[in-house]
């Protein structure tokens, strides 16, 4: 590989959860404008992950977000909602890559060179700043669906299947954005 080529990161956050969208980034680096910190974003914490993302949006090259939406998660299964989000998120590049390095063992159906990496996220930094860009994001997103889905807690557990969020799942019954296809939320539906 050239040493001035462009290589996207890929990753996505929010596929163990109950409710709420899966998320995916594509962040290509600028190697000029180093962004010191990044890491797995499971392993920051909020206010440094949410600085890390300004220096990301700020001083990448390019970045996008793509989302697959609860009911294109339990109408075609978690995995490939994850790979669509990808996709989605690399299409939104205006800048397109020359490779892809993507978080996991399942490559999107995206036109580009690349190869997938389990653990992806601690060990390429591109990696490290789509996941970081894609949780900020859909923190965020729970945040907003906390304000009119009040009383599932969206914005203590993320979506997250917590004792918490089960709890208030059999109290409130499920709401609109919960994944009828996920175990729990599908058991509440047929009781």
């Amino acid at each position: 590989m050239k040493s001035n080529a462009l290589i996207v990161g890929l990753d996505e956050v929010g596929r163990g959860c109950l409710s709420g969208p899966v998320i995916a980034a594509a962040v290509i680096l600028d190697k000029s404008k180093k962004i010191d910190g990044l890491a797995d974003s499971k392993k920051l914490i909020k206010s440094k992950r949410e600085a890390l993302d300004k220096s990301i949006r700020r001083d990448a090259i390019a970045w996008s977000i793509g989302r697959a939406e609860v009911l294109e998660i339990d109408e075609i299964n978690i995995l490939h909602a994850s790979l669509l989000a990808m996709k989605r998120a690399y299409e939104g590049l205006l800048i397109k890559a020359d490779y892809a390095r993507v978080d996991g063992i399942y490559y999107p159906e995206i036109k580009v060179d690349g190869e997938c990496i389990k653990g992806g996220d601690n060990l390429f930094e591109e990696i490290s700043a789509a996941s970081i860009i894609a949780k900020v994001y859909r923190d965020d997103h729970m945040n907003t669906l906390d304000a009119f889905y009040s009383g599932y807690g969206f914005a203590q557990h993320k979506g997250y299947p917590t004792a918490e969020h089960n709890k208030l799942l059999k109290s409130k019954g499920v709401s609109n954005v919960h994944r009828r296809s996920f175990s729990p939320v599908k058991r509440m539906l047929n009781e």
